[in-house]
């Protein structure tokens, strides 16, 4: 039987390349629909399962108050490496997102990505997640996306104990939204994205590294090719369709 990860686990995921950067990571899009609802400059925030820090670094600069915290102390360890070399002030904390160190409402903003498709019964996750948040404060949940290639794979490999991450789920738009629903969290903002670059490559990538061969993390690109995919995906993107193909997909909610 395949159980969630444990904080074992994590370790020896975040051990396996030694360097917090070579890791993807979606910095760029979780910010940007984070300042699409609200400006962060003074907002006390909380990043779970923050894995390399990339996005609570990026708003400390930004002048939020930021906590991130992490499950693995491993890679606490590599995030405390980063911050050091770039001067900003963040409070990282290893803990539990289902027991979660901090008092009732405490919080402007929560946020996690990539974290919440490892737990069996999510809601405890989200239960703590709204504890911790003010009244008018905004969660943003960021999940795989249930009808992708990617989750073929991935239902493939985790039986054989080749994922990457261990166990996990998947969510449709719909049951994104439901969560925000049942927890009487008004939604605000939905938004996805593909991967950059591209699943195959990744697929690849990761395969190679099981014989010792280390690939980039981004290829090398063709100018003609990559102008033209980005026209078909800002065409694509603006369609509501698009919730259905992106490999992740974010709602952001606000506590009324």
């Amino acid at each position: 039987m395949v159980k969630e990860p444990t904080q074992k686990d994590w370790n020896e995921f975040w051990k396996r390349d030694g360097s917090a950067g070579d890791f993807y990571h979606s910095s760029d899009t979780i910010i940007e629909n984070l300042l699409s609802v609200t400006d962060v400059r003074g907002l006390r925030i909380l990043e779970i399962g923050a894995g390399t820090g990339g996005d609570s670094i990026n708003l400390s600069k930004m002048g939020a108050r930021v906590v991130a915290l992490d499950y693995s102390e491993d890679v606490l360890k590599k995030v405390k490496t980063v911050i050091r070399n770039s001067g900003v002030s963040l409070d990282l904390m290893r803990g539990d997102g289902t027991n979660l160190p901090f008092p009732d409402e405490c919080f402007d903003l929560i946020f996690h990505q990539g974290l919440l498709e490892h737990f069996k019964k999510p809601q405890t996750l989200v239960d703590e997640n709204i504890r911790v948040l003010k009244k008018g404060g905004y969660l943003l949940i960021d999940v795989p996306q249930k009808y992708h290639l990617w989750t073929v794979v991935k239902h493939i490999l985790i039986p054989l104990n080749m994922w990457i991450a261990g166990w996990e789920t998947q969510f449709s738009v719909g049951a994104l939204r439901k969560i925000y629903r049942d927890n009487r969290l008004t939604i605000v903002r939905e938004y996805g994205y593909w991967l950059v670059p591209s699943f195959f490559y990744r697929l690849l990538r990761e395969t190679l590294k099981w014989i010792g061969i280390k690939l980039p993390l981004y290829p090398g690109s063709i100018p003609l090719l990559g102008k033209l995919r980005k026209s078909l995906r800002s065409f694509l993107i603006k369609r509501p369709l698009s919730l259905h193909t992106f490999v992740s997909i974010g709602i952001i909610g606000k506590k009324e």
